[in-house]
């Protein structure tokens, strides 16, 4: 894995920041809807061939302050963090990434999803993100396993786990029900190590 500036900032329990070089990743907040709006409106036809069908009303204001709510929910029980990611100059939104399925006990493990705006797709955004959230995972979160899922024909998904030092484990037969339809998926994992 590419090492990378890291640094865990925690001004609140309620409040994550891992901050990079060039990017900044942190929990959702409802002052975050316009450029969420704009960047996930603008990306539907990219996002949607590897999403979950998306809720009617998905893009509404009042659906992502209840995404936000249930996202601190969900970081304050220890279930799942959600992060959206931000280029460090300018604050531009550029995508999101989730820990989620965080598992306690002998596992020690959880899943990682994430997503990325069409027009900053393929700019190495997405590394830096994981460059950052798996230092975290491994070493704030004490994790062990850190597993992802990958439909086999996203080619760029497939290249950016690989080059953030995941490996191959297996094959998932309809795994996830994705656009509206149940699809295989390659599985993933990386190990802490140390």
């Amino acid at each position: 894995m590419a090492k990378s500036v890291f640094r865990f900032l925690s001004r609140e329990p309620d409040t994550v920041d891992l901050v990079g070089a060039h990017h900044v990743l942190r929990l959702p907040r409802a002052s975050d809807y316009a450029q969420w709006y704009r960047l996930r409106s603008d990306s539907r036809a990219f996002l949607t061939p590897w999403e979950p069908v998306w809720a009617a009303d998905d893009l509404t204001e009042s659906a992502f302050r209840r995404r936000v709510l249930r996202n601190q929910q969900e970081y304050s029980s220890g279930q799942a963090v959600s992060l959206l990611i931000f280029a460090r100059e300018g604050g531009v939104l550029l995508g999101g990434l989730t820990i989620g399925y965080i598992r306690r006990g002998s596992a020690q493990s959880c899943m990682i999803g994430y997503w990325m705006g069409q027009m900053h797709a393929g700019k190495g955004h997405m590394l830096a993100a994981l460059n950052l959230a798996i230092p975290y995972i491994f070493s704030v979160l004490q994790l062990h396993r850190i597993e992802a899922a990958c439909i086999p024909d996203n080619e760029r998904s497939i290249r950016v786990l690989e080059k953030a030092g995941f490996q191959r484990e297996g094959y998932a037969r309809e795994y996830l029900k994705i656009n509206g339809a149940w699809r295989d998926h390659i599985m993933f994992s990386l190990l802490n190590t140390r």
